[in-house]
């Protein structure tokens, strides 16, 4: 009896580890969710109807509950001419029996302004109903911009080398912007030989907070920012299209001089896009927009940097080039306006002193140079032929000059 005992208690352990696993092994099952091929079509078909203009293609892919948002959506976008819209699928997630999220990027282009597109990630919510998949939500992934069709109304004012696209702003103001910037295009043109599309797309938010949904970040650190230019460093050729955006409020307050300058400064960042990388230092890319924006102007060194003029009557000589985390914004508002000041004093300096021609060579010999280490210091030796010190020692002395 006891042999007998001892079988049938082994038997039933076996039984319940047979079970264990067995419950184990359900419960390691992920709900079968759709492939990404799948999800990638429903998105193809998606923006082609957008393209074509077919609402109710448009709308076909989408869960009913979204149809009230994605036709406000589909009306906005009909303002902006579009030349290109489509997703790209990167990643898909089960989310519970017959739900899925996936990550995708977004990408569109403007008919006649961008060369590449415009980016940003994506994140959409699936659902499946008799064997077909829906989106359900679409939202910015964690730290991407708002759009600005997200944002309102949109009115368009195309000029002859701009596209003007604003919110919650009069076509007054929008027609004045573009002109502006149309004036600015060929000003950037005439400075810079390298290759780009000689247009520039500029955004108006309807205040800084908008301005900020726009860039993904706290309004609090543009408050003070005229305009600003998105864009991805180092993309070469294919890098993503830059836009220019505006803040409607600290633009307002400037003159016209400042307008154009901002305008033009901010453009140059738009021409210069594929030739700044991760090896570029801040007071160059900084300096040369301003030199490009100063250039023309007749505007002294005094008016022109007028924090930095202060310090070097002072005594208070810089003894380097402003280092990147000088022009942070969100710190001391003089410390940055002498930083961006002593960039373009440096870019001024090469012109003066070697010729503008040699001042593009280094800007797209430092852009070409595989990393930050060395490129600075590889082209002041290949294009301007000396070295980092003399040419530290020469700016020193032409602040000097140009300021005291």
């Amino acid at each position: 009896m006891a042999g007998q005992g001892g079988r049938a208690a082994r038997g039933a352990v076996v039984c319940l580890l047979a079970a264990v696993l067995a419950l184990a092994g359900c419960a390691a099952r992920e709900p079968a969710g759709p492939d990404s091929g799948e999800i990638q079509r429903l998105l193809d078909r998606h923006s082609r109807a957008l393209l074509e203009r077919d609402e109710a293609g448009y709308l076909a892919g989408l869960d009913p509950a979204l149809a009230p948002a994605a036709r406000t959506e589909f009306g906005r976008l009909a303002k902006i001419p579009l030349g290109g819209w489509g997703y790209r699928v990167t990643d898909v997630d089960p989310a519970g029996e017959g739900r899925a999220t996936a990550r995708a990027e977004l990408g569109y282009r403007i008919k006649g302004y961008d060369s590449g597109p415009a980016t940003t990630e994506r994140i959409l919510d699936l659902a499946e109903r008799d064997g077909r998949w829906y989106v359900t939500g679409d939202r910015p992934a964690e730290g991407a911009p708002q759009q600005l069709w997200q944002q309102g109304e949109v009115q368009s004012v195309t000029g002859l080398r701009s596209l003007v696209l604003g919110v919650g702003q009069s076509p007054e103001r929008l027609r004045e912007i573009a002109d502006a910037a149309d004036r600015a295009v060929p000003a950037v043109g005439e400075a810079w030989r390298g290759r780009w599309a000689g247009r520039v797309v500029v955004l108006v938010p309807a205040s800084v907070e908008a301005m900020g949904g726009l860039l993904g970040a706290p309004a609090s650190s543009y408050r003070g920012i005229a305009a600003v230019t998105t864009g991805e460093i180092g993309g070469g050729p294919t890098a993503p299209a830059d836009r220019v955006i505006v803040n409607p409020e600290a633009y307002a307050v400037l003159g016209d001089f400042g307008r154009r300058l901002v305008l033009t400064h901010e453009t140059t960042h738009v021409a210069t896009r594929t030739q700044t990388t991760r090896a570029t230092p801040v007071w160059l890319s900084e300096g040369f927009a301003d030199w490009v924006a100063y250039r023309g102007t007749g505007r002294t060194a005094a008016q022109a940097a007028p924090e930095l003029a202060r310090a070097v009557r002072a005594g208070d000589l810089p003894a380097a080039l402003p280092a990147d985390e000088a022009f942070t914004f969100g710190g001391e508002a003089d410390a940055m306006a002498r930083a961006y000041e002593g960039g373009w004093l440096a870019c001024a300096l090469i012109a003066d002193r070697w010729g503008e021609r040699r001042l593009t060579e280094f800007y797209a010999a430092v852009g070409a140079h595989p990393q930050r280490e060395g490129a600075v210091e590889k082209a002041l030796k290949d294009v301007l032929g000396t070295t980092p010190e003399d040419f530290t020692a020469r700016w020193r002395t032409y602040l000097g000059e140009r300021l005291g």
